[in-house]
């Protein structure tokens, strides 16, 4: 039987796209909302518009919640020394950045989402600028080149990985999942190597390997793990979960191209050292499908 290495050199021909070994972006732009947390589902919330950001005084309404009386779990920043700071604390942890403004109400509508978020991440930072508490904050904001708010940010090791504008809770929860998850049952791969680590340690109990396959940037990769986290945590006896982002270092991108992904998200589904089968795509129901499928399952469409 070939190793999974011979495929790592030459992908059998059975899984050869015809097409250029070029990584494009995925057109797939299935809408997902998959929360994993269940008190998100009832509650309205349409897709926020962006808002300037007036830097003016105003009353806030009592019913509204008012953003700068912050959760414990979220820190608010008050200048660019603090935001620094809380950056470089944070060292390799990711580090969440929802810009506001006491103006914006839709500010006020995603800011309790952030809080619950920051609950149940414990490993995430989530931090707060008010663009107009201050000059301090203004100059911050200048730094940051934020025009609009509500504005997320996304932050590694002092880098910004990812931001967004405008989203609601399910792409807020999506976003934060895909960059800060690091204590799931979704094995994290970061090099060829720990590829070929996993596919031996899982020779001998000839348990399924589905192997997402992705880019850091990439819309749809975002928007399908929640549910690729959600089915390693109900097949967990059954199936192993591994994800590698290509663009993180040249060893996952010279595996991309060895394993001849063009398109991401690209899920390869791996049993006893071997490449059985692929999806490519960003469809709940199409990925649980296939999984099913190369579990001896029949399903029928």
């Amino acid at each position: 039987m070939a190793t999974f290495t011979t495929f790592l050199s030459k992908p059998p021909t059975n899984l050869l796209y015809s097409s250029p070994t070029r990584i494009t972006p995925l057109q797939l732009q299935h809408s997902l909302n998959i929360s994993l947390f269940t008190k998100f589902r009832n509650q309205s919330f349409t897709k926020a518009h962006k808002q300037p950001l007036f830097i003016t005084s105003a009353v806030v309404s009592p019913k509204e919640k008012d953003v700068s009386n912050t959760d414990e779990r979220v820190k608010q920043i008050h200048s660019i020394d603090d935001f620094d700071e809380a950056l470089r604390a944070a060292k390799d942890k990711l580090v969440v950045v929802e810009y506001a403004a006491s103006t914006s109400y839709h500010s006020r509508k995603i800011y309790p989402f952030m809080v619950d978020l920051s609950r149940t991440c414990n490993d995430v930072e989530f931090l707060l600028v008010m663009g107009d508490e201050n000059e301090k904050t203004k100059e911050l904001c200048k730094r940051e080149k934020i025009e609009k708010v509500p504005h997320f940010s996304f932050y590694k090791s002092m880098e910004i990985i990812h931001e967004e504008e405008g989203i609601g809770p399910d792409e807020l929860v999506g976003d934060v999942l895909y960059y800060g998850d690091n204590h799931s049952a979704v094995v994290q791969l970061h090099s060829r190597e720990d590829v070929e680590k996993l596919i031996e340690d899982h020779k001998v109990d000839h348990q399924l390997i589905v192997l997402d396959v992705g880019l850091k940037h990439c819309g749809p990769c975002v928007k399908v793990y929640p549910t690729v986290l959600k089915l390693s945590r109900q097949m967990v006896d059954t199936v192993v979960f591994a994800r590698m982002n290509g663009d993180e270092n040249d060893s996952c991108m010279q595996f991309l191209k060895d394993m001849n992904v063009i398109e991401v998200p690209t899920f390869l589904f791996i049993r006893d050292g071997e490449i059985c089968g692929r999806y490519v795509g960003s469809g709940k129901g199409e990925l649980i499908g296939e999984i099913l499928r190369y579990q001896g399952v029949r399903v029928t469409y």
